[in-house]
């Protein structure tokens, strides 16, 4: 584990686990053994050896610390697609009442290891993100979602913007955080759902801490399209009609970046 004295330049990883108050006994419990667990898997996922980090744990709540390497872009891009991926997972197992979701917050700055814990006005600065409101208003209004980020602009500018990660700026919404003494600027993304957190929020809807009710649905962009038949006339709906000599194969020797990608395959004319 890499030491330092004094204020040293670092990240701070911080992630909270949604709505645990209101868990009974048995589900905090169970959520305080599972949470390293799942932060573990999904930083050796990503090629990141958390054993080297500064951790302080609070129950449903983890801040971690290592000094700035050059890996930033890993947390924000690797590390969180894990953990998203280690939660799908996690969840997909569990009744709706049982899951784990998480609040998410990047950021840096100088951080001194202090006697019961860490010492800065980052450290500070990160406490403050992960009790954004916007944060609790992305959960609330995507119930589907797992995780929740949010990233510090400096960390949003040195790693999304400068184009050292696979995610696009139209990836995230800008939104001001203001919590207690703190203001500041700050980026928010639901991982999982490939879009901007904040298309469906209401600004104002939510108190620090509290989350906002979620958005009525519309009826009308709920409602499937009726699927075109495909009938004698020619009709362009989709056909059930085996054509081997249409379908065209492509081959690809040697390993692929295939992150973000979607595959699919068909046969032309249908």
């Amino acid at each position: 584990m890499v030491e330092w004295a004094g204020f040293y330049p670092c990240t701070c990883i911080a992630v909270d686990a949604q709505a645990y108050g209101s868990k009974n006994d048995r589900r905090q419990s169970e959520i305080q053994h599972d949470l390293p667990r799942l932060l573990d898997r999904a930083a050796r996922g990503a090629g990141l050896d958390r054993t080297q980090w500064h951790i302080q744990r609070k129950g449903d709540e983890q801040l971690a610390v290592r000094p700035l390497d050059g890996a930033e872009s890993r947390l924000v891009d690797d590390y969180i697609r894990h953990l998203v991926a280690e939660l799908r997972e996690y969840n997909v197992q569990r009744v709706p009442e049982a899951r784990m979701r998480l609040r998410s917050v990047i950021h840096l700055g100088l951080v001194e290891l202090a006697e019961n814990g860490f010492a800065g006005s980052a450290v500070v600065a990160t406490a403050r993100l992960l009790n954004a409101p916007q944060l609790y208003d992305a959960l609330a209004v995507q119930p589907h979602a797992d995780l929740a980020l949010l990233l510090s602009d400096d960390v949003f500018r040195s790693t999304v913007a400068g184009g050292h990660t696979i995610l696009r700026v139209e990836d995230f919404a800008q939104v001001t955080v203001q919590v207690k003494e703190y203001e500041g600027t700050a980026w928010l993304r639901v991982p999982a759902l490939g879009a901007p957190a904040t298309a469906s929020l209401r600004p104002g809807t939510a108190e620090a801490g509290k989350p906002a009710a979620p958005a009525p649905e519309d009826p009308a962009r709920s409602r499937p399209e009726p699927a075109a038949a495909c009938g004698a006339d020619g009709g362009r709906g989709i056909s059930q009609k085996y054509r081997a000599e249409s379908i065209s194969v492509t081959n690809v020797e040697g390993s692929m970046d295939a992150r973000g990608s979607v595959f699919g395959f068909g046969s032309v004319g249908g």
